[in-house]
């Protein structure tokens, strides 16, 4: 999604969690995981609900899945870090608000993690009845979500996402059989709308709780949003993805209500998905066809495939789940302590264990009702959030350069509202506030929930002498256990592939020794800045060689920045109109310490210079030093070489030697 690689962590084993390279069809099946095992849970507890409305409101949960991902698309494209709505809102609003739409999205990952649990030892009920009820569902249970932490504490690989993608495919396979054997022996359009009664049978309250628990396929964006900062899709791969999953949504969920209505269909306000069927409602419609042997067949298909796709989609919540946790760590949004990763793996180990043993602790009651009444209360609050989030940058950063962007927009004098997200965010809204009103157990455990994350929130914030409303970041070495002194800290480094950018760096990476030395680490963040004329699209495609020098300076930045002992570089690339005003937006955003920047032409300053109304500067710096100077809301530091010194290159040893003998000092002469 982006020209260079953004924020990489040092190479090593511990990037074996967080490398690029997925691509489009790994980021399908990560949706669909989640979205396939939806119609394996949720289909008995919606038909329980909605009864003949059941297709009807799969329809309509469509249709937000459709407006959901336009607007988690746009945003992952446009702010390329882990975490999904809590990213939106950062850059949208402020931490607060990220940290409550993070803190709702990850009751959702926990619960659905419970729910998919429970349901798959259902369907293996089919091969061995006791595994459906009792005690030995309980251990089954149990032993499913310590495969699930295990598998996540050892982090994502390769062949585990090949084995995810025919996993679909055979998922995928199974159900458009399912439906069209079912369309073509069960259906019955007299059976479906001879019930209706809407208001009584079903009434209104129970459509809209019905509504609330089929947003459950929003979370598969939550996840693949998790690995925006790891993909290379480009703006057709973004359409074709958005386009893929809506319309399989539509196709799937729909046809198989109609098909589950007609197998089981509603008798005196009753249907036996909602009962005999509720956990493992799919089973119902294969028990419905009369031929034994089809009935039979699809009987176990059913069950295995359902099985193994509940399990991987408990593996895919559970990786978004890790995702999530390790940006609220990494903003102090959460304690440290709780996102603390694994010393080999680099994964968040902690909290994958408490997630695990909240998840069972809410799926051992077997009540998929509460868990899902719950979930909808997570989900359509992260929802209503992503949607505001969206909206609220159309007009912040309008000029911020969008891999994708939704259609339909309305221009105004501010910039253009995206109608999709306006209607996603009136829908999702009414409807949160519907089951809150509506759902006994939503309200009181989602609002027990909120305010407990919420006191958290600011007891840690106020604690550790944080800004309730200011990003605050920590370096991934405190969530190692490393000792690092103080846990948050950055210096923003903006190159530009001139001779001074050694003298920069080594200058930043000098201050990054001096905070180690006193208990305040610094990681230093290295960007490239793509001025792009205005006679061009922000996103317009840049040429080769341009992007081959951005990569050569910010891997250079990196190499040279990393010869300090426990410093961190990260490098980014951004699109701007005009370079002084992206970095004062990126160190804003950031929430860095300081800036460090070079002069552009050689003077008789030897190092670096702190600027405050220094007479005479503006000999040195050009028009970009001047505005960061005047809009900056941190330190600035200005860099010069001393006249004589040659230049240095963006590649060579021996200009670098050159520029430790003369630009910044050495770290042998601190």
């Amino acid at each position: 999604m982006s020209d260079a690689p953004r924020s990489e962590p040092p190479i090593g084993r511990r990037d074996q969690l967080f490398l690029r390279g997925l691509g489009s069809p790994t980021l399908f099946s990560i949706v669909w995981t989640v979205l396939a095992s939806a119609i394996y849970f949720t289909l008995g507890v919606v038909a329980d609900y909605a009864l003949d409305l059941t297709p009807l409101v799969f329809l309509v949960s469509g249709v937000m899945f459709l407006l959901a991902a336009m607007t988690y698309v746009e945003g992952s494209s446009l702010h390329q870090d882990r975490g999904g709505s809590t990213v939106f809102a950062r850059y949208a609003f402020n931490e607060l608000w990220s940290f409550v739409a993070g803190w709702a999205v990850l009751l959702d990952y926990v619960i659905l993690i419970a729910a998919t649990a429970f349901s798959a030892t259902n369907y293996l009920g089919a091969f061995w009845a006791p595994l459906g009820h009792g005690s030995v569902e309980t251990v089954a249970l149990l032993a499913i979500l310590a495969y699930v932490a295990v598998r996540n504490i050892r982090g994502f690989s390769t062949t585990r996402s090949r084995r995810m993608r025919l996993l679909v495919a055979a998922d995928l396979a199974l159900q458009l059989l399912l439906i069209g054997l079912g369309m073509a022996l069960l259906f019955d359009a007299q059976a479906i709308t001879a019930s209706i009664d809407l208001g009584s049978s079903p009434t209104v309250e129970d459509v809209v709780v019905a509504l609330g628990i089929a947003t459950v396929v929003s979370t598969s964006l939550e996840s693949s949003s998790g690995l925006s900062g790891e993909v290379d899709v480009s703006r057709a791969g973004l359409a074709r993805l958005v386009s893929a999953s809506s319309l399989t949504v539509f196709v799937v969920y729909t046809g198989i209500a109609l098909v589950a209505i007609s197998a089981q269909p509603v008798v005196e306000g009753v249907t036996k998905l909602g009962t005999t069927y509720h956990d493992a409602p799919v089973l119902g419609v294969a028990a419905a066809f009369e031929q034994g042997w089809l009935r039979d067949g699809l009987r176990y298909a059913v069950a295995a495939v359902a099985a193994v796709t509940l399990i991987a989609a408990a593996n895919s919540a559970m990786l978004g789940l890790s995702r999530l946790a390790y940006s609220l760590a990494t903003n102090r949004q959460v304690p440290s302590a709780i996102g603390r990763l694994h010393p080999t793996r680099f994964t968040p180990w902690v909290l994958i264990v408490l997630a695990s043993a909240l998840a069972a602790a809410l799926a051992l009651p077997h009540d998929l009702d509460l868990l899902l009444g719950l979930y909808a209360f997570g989900a359509l609050l992260g929802l209503t959030i992503a949607h505001a989030s969206i909206i609220r940058l159309r007009f912040s950063e309008p000029r911020r350069a969008r891999t994708y962007g939704m259609p339909f927009g309305l221009r105004t004098r501010r910039g253009v509202l995206p109608l999709p997200a306006l209607v996603g965010l009136v829908l999702s809204m009414l409807i949160w506030v519907s089951v809150v009103v509506t759902h006994e157990g939503a309200r009181w455990v989602g609002l027990a929930w909120m305010a407990f994350g919420l006191a958290m929130y600011v007891v840690h914030r106020r604690a550790t002498g944080a800004p309730l409303l200011a990003r605050v970041t920590v370096p991934r070495e405190a969530l190692l256990g490393e000792h690092v002194g103080a846990e948050y800290g950055s210096i923003l480094v903006p190159v530009f592939g001139t001779p001074l950018d050694d003298d920069i760096v080594q200058t930043a990476g000098r201050l990054a020794v001096e905070d180690a030395e006193e208990g305040e680490p610094t990681t230093i963040e290295a960007i490239w800045v793509f001025e792009v004329p205005m006679a061009l699209p922000i996103d317009a495609r840049l040429p080769d060689g341009e992007l081959r020098r951005a990569r050569a300076a910010l891997a250079r930045a990196k190499a040279v920045g990393e010869e300090y002992e426990g410093v961190l570089v990260a490098t980014a690339t951004v699109r701007a109109r005009r370079a002084g005003q992206a970095i004062v937006d990126e160190a804003r955003r950031r929430g860095v310490q300081a800036i460090v920047l070079g002069a552009e032409e050689p003077t008789r300053i030897r190092g670096g210079a702190r600027l405050g109304g220094r007479p005479g500067f503006d000999a040195f710096v050009g028009e970009a030093t001047k505005h960061v100077l005047a809009k900056a809301t941190c330190p600035v530091i200005l860099t010069a070489p001393p006249v004589g010194d040659r230049p240095v290159s963006a590649g060579g040893t021996d200009d670098h030697e050159a520029a430790r003998r003369g630009g910044t000092d050495s770290r042998d002469g601190r």
